[in-house]
């Protein structure tokens, strides 16, 4: 067995892990990344990315169909599922190669194989050349999976996760969604939009359940009038697998039923992998399948940290890369830098229409004790929605009524996800109700939106 040493080992090489790797590198530390599988990880393979090409190919499936809303006439509207799911794999294949790129334009030696902590500071390699690694210092990158609840695990045809889900081979005509988070709302919102009929179940009292009450309840009324079923106060109990469909026996609202679907997908929460990495080796705890780590990411053994999803929630690709940054920061002894703040992280979902949010919802502000002054403004009231034929949607943003603090913004409607990040950055840097009312906001844009909830907030609106 050959021993080699390096200043940081990196187990897992998703969005904390390459991006961790990288940084590291540009701070002068000698890095090795050990990935068992692919680059990129479970987001940039299985997960952020491929979904979004392949919502995208379903959005342009429902743009054609009301293309005549714009004036085109577009006749035998027809796609290739086949070809759908080629072109999100060939997503993935390319951004996968950037990675592999990145890591030898930084010099990062990359391993592939699995990874084991043999004892703090060592790893041993498990692939063709056994290799053991010494390092000073080793970050646990290893991610999450799906969820499986017993009793509902996949098999790649009638059950299935989202891995399963993103690659079908046909269309199933009745298909069930088990949990409305993001994840079980995005494939909802796929599936419907090519076609099938779609039913959703969630467990609690509404669907996106991290989100404000006023974005939940648009939602379930916008989904809804897409043609998808959803039930909450619902759970699955039961299932049947028969020789084409399956059997599912259902609880809504406590009373029971069977329907039969093509498909089932679980959309019900993720675990964190932290088997089989010699955690038992260590003084790392886990708690609820997660690594237990501190402000700077470090675990209770010192010199060992984890980031990223197998870290805990928020359970985001973005997150992730934040933390890397700033564990590998921290090891570097670079100064000023701030831990992580959850309630700065954004979120976003890509159904049809989107959804995305950052800081406190309504409920959260006033369980707290905050006094709040709330803005809303619709798409409707928006010269660009209109224009665009986009006008499901709004915009609502949360203020403390003593200070002028933005607590938290919640947006639903056509591409919010990449209008968040601006009240993002002004929740950074603690801008208040004043500097977003003199902030100049380009015409025609829907980020207008976001000033006029500004306005609306305190009385000022413009256009409603």
């Amino acid at each position: 067995m050959t021993t080699q040493n390096y200043d940081l080992v990196i187990i897992g090489g998703g969005p904390g892990g390459y991006v961790a790797a990288i940084r590291a590198a540009q701070l002068g530390l000698r890095v090795c990344l050990v990935e068992r599988e692919h680059l990129g990880g479970i987001c940039l393979n299985w997960g952020c990315i491929p979904t979004k090409a392949l919502l995208k190919s379903s959005e342009v499936n429902n743009l054609i169909k009301k293309s005549e809303d714009y004036g085109i006439k577009v006749d035998k509207i027809s796609y290739d599922l086949a070809k759908i799911v080629d072109r999100s794999r060939k997503v993935s294949a390319q951004l996968s190669s950037g990675i592999s790129h990145l890591m030898k334009k930084n010099k990062i030696n990359v391993i592939m194989g699995e990874a084991k902590i043999s004892s703090p500071g060592r790893i041993e390699i498990i692939d063709n050349a056994q290799n053991a690694i010494e390092a000073k210092h080793i970050i646990i990158a290893t991610g999450a999976r799906a969820r499986v609840l017993p009793g509902f695990e996949p098999d790649g045809k009638y059950m299935m996760t989202y891995k399963e889900a993103m690659v079908p081979n046909s269309l199933p005509k009745e298909l069930l969604v088990v949990g409305s988070g993001a994840i079980g709302i995005e494939f909802a919102s796929f599936y419907s939009n090519l076609g099938s009929k779609v039913t959703v179940l969630e467990i609690i009292d509404r669907i996106l359940p991290v989100e404000d009450h006023e974005v939940s309840e648009f939602m379930k009324k916008s989904l809804t009038s897409k043609g998808i079923k959803i039930h909450t106060k619902s759970k699955l109990i039961a299932v049947k697998k028969l020789d084409n469909t399956v059997e599912a026996e259902i609880e809504i609202d406590g009373k029971k039923e069977i329907k039969s679907f093509d498909a089932i997908i679980m959309a019900v929460g993720i675990a964190g992998n932290i088997e089989n990495i010699g955690l038992e080796k260590t003084k790392i705890r886990s708690e609820k399948g997660h690594i237990v780590t501190n402000e700077w990411c470090e675990t209770d053994e010192k010199g060992i940290y984890a980031i990223g999803d197998v870290a805990g929630a928020p359970w985001l690709a973005h997150k992730a890369s934040h933390e890397a940054i700033i564990c590998v920061e921290k090891i570097a002894g670079v100064k000023g830098v701030k831990p992580l703040k959850k309630n700065l992280v954004p979120g976003c979902t890509y159904s049809m229409p989107q959804v995305a949010s950052v800081g406190l919802t309504e409920e959260k502000a006033k369980e707290l004790g905050y006094k709040i002054k709330i803005g809303r403004f619709p798409f409707i009231a928006n010269g660009r929605a209109i224009a665009l034929g986009e006008t499901d949607g709004f915009v609502k943003t949360i203020f403390d009524e003593k200070t002028g603090e933005l607590l938290g913004a919640h947006m639903v409607g056509h591409e919010v996800t990449e209008m968040i990040q601006g009240y993002v950055i002004a929740m950074n840097l603690e801008a208040t109700e004043e500097d977003l009312m003199h902030t100049i906001f380009p015409h025609p844009t829907l980020s207008e939106m976001m000033h006029e909830s500004v306005l609306n907030a305190f009385g000022k609106a413009l256009h409603i």
